[in-house]
């Protein structure tokens, strides 16, 4: 069975490739897209694992995406209320 796996939208986006339940290939987009940190959507990761594994986009028997909804929702919502604000110089703390 081959299983490509995505981390995609928050912090780190990657990519897996997991044949047989064996690791291939793994690597983080911004390996290759050069931009820290980088979270969009692992495309470059995704064309790297699949040329490593010699593996067609049509040969794979499964793509799993990483997601812990509430986890997220719940840092969407309290993300802007910790996260610091510079205004005039000064740091303020939304409450």
């Amino acid at each position: 069975m081959k299983i490509l796996g995505i981390s995609a939208h928050y912090h780190d986006a990657a990519a897996a490739l997991v044949v047989d339940g064996l690791p291939i290939a793994a690597v983080q987009e911004e390996r290759l897209s050069r931009r820290k940190h980088d979270a969009g959507f692992p495309l470059n990761a995704i064309e790297w694992c699949l040329d490593r594994g010699g593996i067609a986009p049509d040969d794979l028997d499964a793509v799993v995406f990483y997601e812990r909804s509430m986890l997220k929702f719940a840092r969407i919502l309290t993300t802007p209320r910790c996260a610091p604000t510079r205004a005039r110089g000064e740091v303020f703390r939304w409450r």
